[in-house]
């Protein structure tokens, strides 16, 4: 498990012993960010946005944003055993900085824990597999006002998995690599 671009490309991130945690994959964050980076129907740059990255495990998305440029990202984790291996990696890649880690369920987020309206760019959300509450989180996060008008949702799941979603958001792409990636925009009213 590594970063696979910018700034601290290359660096290599701890991964956990205990098999509970599934970090992201590099082939399936190196497809995440070709989307992100080459798709002409989606309006987004990597480059001084901010991050959400839910169940964010050993950080591996949210540190492959900041290497890329992201201006800021939040990590929300609340497995022991993962939150000081996120801490380390967080650490050995100097981003204090540009980091926050909560130590939180994702499910009870709430503006509280955010800066007067805070918005993200990026919303990503990487649960367990057996997670099925998927669509109330997504409607907690509409209902907060935390994602910028052309922000989008990513969520990884495992392949074949479609959870319901609400219909305020139309998949932009999905992709299969062992795994389904599933990335939101807003409907246009």
């Amino acid at each position: 498990m590594r970063i696979i671009s910018g700034s601290n490309r290359g660096k290599k991130l701890i991964m956990p012993n205990d098999k509970t945690t599934r970090p992201l994959k590099d082939m399936a964050k190196e497809s995440i960010f070709n989307i992100l980076t080459h798709a002409k129907y989606i309006n987004f740059h990597i480059k001084d946005s901010k991050v959400l990255d839910l169940f964010s495990g050993i950080g591996s998305f949210g540190l492959e944003c900041i290497s890329r440029g992201s201006k800021f990202v939040f990590f929300l984790e609340n497995y022991p055993p993962v939150l000081e291996i996120l801490k380390i990696n967080i650490s050995n890649l100097n981003y204090e900085n540009k980091s926050k880690v909560i130590e939180i369920d994702a499910f009870t987020i709430n503006n509280s824990i955010f800066k007067d309206d805070q918005k993200f760019q990026i919303i990503f959300c990487d649960p367990p597999y057996k997670e099925k509450k998927i669509e109330l989180l997504i409607e907690n996060i509409i209902e907060m006002n935390i994602l910028e008008k052309n922000g989008i949702i990513i969520i990884h799941r495992k392949k074949g998995d479609l959870d319901p979603f609400p219909n305020k958001f139309k998949i932009i792409d999905k992709k299969n690599y062992g795994l389904s990636t599933f990335i939101f925009g807003r409907k246009s009213n």
